[in-house]
């Protein structure tokens, strides 16, 4: 693979650091639940079934890291087949990290400060949608549609990054006002994470790939 260029190395750090918190804060637990040392306050309900939370969090921190090589250009210019081969592991670990979040939402007991009906609704709707992305665009390159496949993944991303813009709004909100946002309030602020995100991916598939399939 060439050297990466000033503007890709400064995409791939950004992206990795934005996915740093969720994901390596995800890490952590799983090695919590394998028997190491306690790092965050107990969660019953990944110690009642943990496999759900352990394949969420391995696939989606997958899905965000591994998926930050996706959006170099050389990677798809130059190494057409490295780029075929990440994709695939993006895709799977991507609709694992969604089916988990789905399982999870439904069937884990949450209390209300934490889970209202927003928040679920959301969730079902959007991991619902995330995993139709993917196929969408699975589909979409096997007719190489390369403009749709583009699209699709880009929006899967956005819902699948949707963790780490949670975190600094939560923690930037917590930085303001000295306490953190529970109830009504945290389902707000997860979905306009979610929104904010879907917004920025609307923008650049206008911005760029619009433009490219002009």
């Amino acid at each position: 693979m060439k050297v990466l260029g000033r503007r890709e190395w400064a995409i791939l750090i950004a992206i990795i650091l934005y996915s740093f918190i969720p994901a390596f804060g995800g890490l952590f637990r799983v090695l919590e639940l394998a028997g190491g040392p306690a790092v965050a306050p107990e969660n019953l309900r990944a110690l009642a079934a943990p496999l759900p939370i352990v394949l969420h969090i391995l696939s989606s921190s997958l899905f965000c890291l591994l998926g930050a090589v996706q959006f170099l250009p050389s990677v798809r210019r130059d190494q057409p087949a490295t780029h075929r081969v990440i994709g695939r592991t993006v895709a799977i670990a991507g609709c694992i990290s969604a089916a988990t979040g789905l399982w999870m939402t439904h069937y884990y007991t949450f209390p209300n400060e934490l889970q209202g009906n927003l928040l679920y609704l959301v969730r079902m709707i959007l991991g619902s949608t995330m995993i139709g992305l993917i196929g969408s665009a699975v589909v979409a390159i096997r007719y190489s549609n390369v403009f749709q496949h583009s699209a699709s993944m880009l929006r899967a991303y956005a819902i699948g990054q949707g963790a780490s813009t949670q975190a600094f709004v939560g923690i930037s909100w917590i930085i303001v006002f000295g306490a953190e946002p529970l109830g009504p309030l945290r389902d707000g602020m997860m979905v306009f994470a979610w929104v904010l995100n879907l917004l920025v991916a609307e923008f650049l598939v206008r911005r760029f790939l619009l433009s490219k399939n002009a």
